[in-house]
């Protein structure tokens, strides 16, 4: 009997359980699923480009905006380069380099096919070379001298590998070169590609492919590209992009108030006001990779107080360069820190940051006894004024910079003559070093890699493109031995070590970066435009954009 107590006992608590279970979730809250629209395909982007048709070649382009921007979409590049300026993968998927940096061995991406559906293989890559090795005008400069120092080796189908005469971890510059079709163009030299079929209607392996020309009266207006189903990054979200061709931005300007174009491929200072002012028109600023500087000669007679470092300081300390910025570029730059790009994988932060500080410039200056006479300039120990010559582009924005520089400086004591000359002759003044002093700018967009040593080493004081004259071995060494190791942890350091070394002697004077100016219309989301090294940088994630949205179907 007590067996069968213990048994009524368990049946009635099992029960009593399962009881309290089914009250439990009839009286729970059923919490609704809400699905977030996501993007869909569909839909047409138009941007007014400044400037003119001329051939859709990646190797025939370098001269021509518009076309370099309408070949961004079209081809792609072996690799390419992050906002910092490390180099990714495009069509390579992965790569191995030497410890010497001497040899370059990269695989492709087995999805990648051209337009037509070929496979991309690294034939393609080495076809793409050949013609840069040519030595052709048309190619980039930067390209056409070292490529035919480069002994290409094929491995297969989806491995390339380059062999350098000498150590160059900056190699990576010269390889987000775009890549032509070698099954499509039976040719042996680049000229050949000048009037060819091709250039009308390419046949590349980037997110777009060709689609048609825009042609009104036998003149070329615009151009369609059409998404590419079987791009190896994933299909873009826009199915068509339209350019439109435009002699000056005050057209584009104007195309687009008329709801003729969605974006404009440049907005300048002229246009700012008008481009903010309209409603639904986005801003998009971005870095560029230009650096104006004010070059110092250290090692001219004339001026010998340039060789002096406190003054060179003083120098620094009593330009305004924010605002040289508000004033003259309507806030349109950014404060250089030292000679690297501020988001450079190699820029170091913790390195002196120099500010505008008139009363630490008339220290600096007083603390080389230099004496202000009663004119408010300062003069040497031998009575003489301190005065010398900034040489200055022919060109309406670097003369209002010059203006700024001029009245800064001789706020403090420190008198200068400004000389305007064309841009060839301002280069062959610093060529010959026959100069005290220059303002001008220094382009980095082709070289996001930050090897400083063209204008910054030792070896190019004399024939180079270290124009100041600095000699500083120590400096010198570590940017020798950066550029000639794979480590990339161990150049962090010796290109930290060197922007110490620059800081602490400031050879030349870094002003700020250049800003480039993009608008695009609010109904193309998720736009987005870092850092760049070249205009057409700002299609790098268009892929990703999109216009429509809309609830994904759960029996897709």
């Amino acid at each position: 009997m007590k067996q069968f107590r213990w048994q009524l006992l368990i049946v009635f608590l099992t029960m009593l359980v399962v009881g309290l279970i089914l009250i439990l979730h009839q009286t729970k809250a059923v919490t609704p699923v809400v699905q977030e629209p996501s993007p869909i395909s569909g839909g047409t982007y138009t941007e007014a480009l400044v400037g003119r048709f001329s051939r859709l070649n990646p190797l025939l382009d370098h001269y021509n905006q518009p076309d370099r921007d309408v070949d961004r979409l079209l081809f792609s590049r072996l690799i390419k380069h992050d906002y910092s300026g490390k180099p990714v993968g495009e069509l390579a998927q992965s790569w191995t380099i030497s410890e010497d940096a001497t040899h370059f061995t990269f695989y492709l991406n087995l999805d990648a096919v051209w337009h037509d559906g070929v496979p991309v293989t690294s034939h393609d890559v080495a076809f793409t070379v050949g013609l840069l090795q040519s030595g052709s005008p048309y190619i980039a400069p930067h390209l056409r001298e070292l490529w035919p120092n480069v002994e290409v080796i094929v491995h297969g189908d989806d491995a390339i590998e380059f062999v350098l005469q000498d150590s160059f971890a900056a190699f990576f510059d010269y390889l987000n070169f775009q890549i032509l079709p070698s099954h499509l163009l039976q040719i042996q030299s680049l000229e050949e590609l000048i009037d060819h079929p091709f250039t009308l209607a390419p046949v590349g392996s980037g997110p777009y492919k060709f689609s048609e020309l825009l042609v009104e009266e036998s003149k070329i207006m615009g151009i369609e590209l059409v998404a590419n189903e079987f791009y190896f990054e994933g299909r873009p979200f826009i199915e068509t992009v339209r350019f439109k061709y435009f002699d000056d931005r005050e057209s584009a300007l104007q195309a687009y108030l008329a709801g003729e174009v969605d974006g404009l491929s440049s907005v300048s200072q002229n246009e700012m006001n008008r481009v903010l002012a309209q409603p639904g028109l986005n801003l998009y600023s971005s870095r560029e990779a230009h650096l104006s500087v004010i070059f110092l000669n250290n090692d001219n007679h004339e001026a010998p107080y340039l060789k002096e470092k406190d003054f060179r300081k003083a120098l620094m300390a009593a330009t305004n360069r924010q605002g040289m910025i508000d004033e003259v570029l309507m806030g349109q730059g950014v404060l250089a820190i030292g000679p690297f790009l501020p988001d450079s994988w190699a820029f170091y932060e913790g390195q002196t940051q120099f500010r505008y500080d008139p009363d630490l410039a008339r220290q600096l200056i007083a603390s080389l006894r230099f004496v202000a006479g009663e004119d408010g300039m300062v003069r040497d120990s031998n009575g003489q004024t301190i005065k010398f010559k900034l040489l200055v582009p022919e060109d309406v924005r670097y003369q209002s910079l010059a203006n700024v520089i001029e009245r800064n400086w001789q706020a403090v004591g420190v008198d200068i003559e400004l000389v305007i000359k064309p841009y060839e002759q301002l280069i062959a003044d610093l060529e010959s070093r026959n100069y005290h002093a220059a303002l001008i700018d220094i382009d980095f967009s082709e070289t996001p890699d930050p090897d400083p040593y063209p204008f910054w080493s030792e070896a190019a004081v004399s024939a180079g493109q270290n124009y100041s004259g600095w000699i500083n071995s120590t400096a010198s060494e570590y940017i020798e031995q950066a550029r000639v190791i794979s480590d990339m942890d161990l150049r962090v350091k010796l290109y930290r070590n060197f922007q110490v070394l620059f800081a602490e002697d400031l050879p030349s004077l870094p002003l700020f970066f250049s800003v480039y100016n993009y608008a695009v219309k609010d109904s193309i989301q998720n736009v987005t435009v870092g850092p760049i090294y070249d205009p057409s940088d700002r299609f790098n994630t268009i892929a990703e954009w999109y216009i429509h949205t809309g609830i994904p179907n759960e029996n897709n």
